[in-house]
């Protein structure tokens, strides 16, 4: 991983690579809940997704798939992932579920609403709850 380490400072990635976390159900295949991990195994990806996920990993960003599915769905997941040829680095299970994520963290955060294609990423200008000065 491209990182660099200031004095007793967390490490930050270089200029232009990104740590993309990535859901998988209703995201990059069908939602499908923890209820029915037969259908984790059968599932296909979005032909667009996994495009555009392995570009971003040959442009050498970092992709984690942080997941809802429980830590017992991960050796299902990741062979799914395998699979179907997905490249990546990590995955987190154990997202809350039940959407309405809200992020606070030090380190900037910017976050995406998967809305039915994976495209390329594009500058827009939006409104968002920051904490009062």
């Amino acid at each position: 991983m491209d990182l660099e380490f200031k004095d007793h400072l967390s490490p930050v990635l270089k200029d232009g690579i990104k740590n993309y976390l990535i859901d998988i159900d209703g995201t990059i295949t069908e939602d499908v809940p923890n209820e029915e991990p037969e259908r984790m195994k059968t599932c296909l990806p979005y032909p667009d997704a996994l495009e555009t996920i392995n570009r971003w990993y040959d442009q050498g960003h970092q992709i984690c798939f942080f997941t809802s599915r429980t830590e017992d769905l991960k050796q299902i997941t990741m062979d799914w992932l395998d699979k179907h040829g997905f490249r990546y680095h990590s995955v987190l299970c154990g997202k809350p579920r039940g959407g309405n994520y809200h992020w606070i963290d030090n380190h900037l955060v910017k976050a995406t609403r998967y809305n039915g294609q994976f495209t390329d990423l594009i500058e827009k200008q939006v409104t968002i709850q920051v904490f009062n000065d």
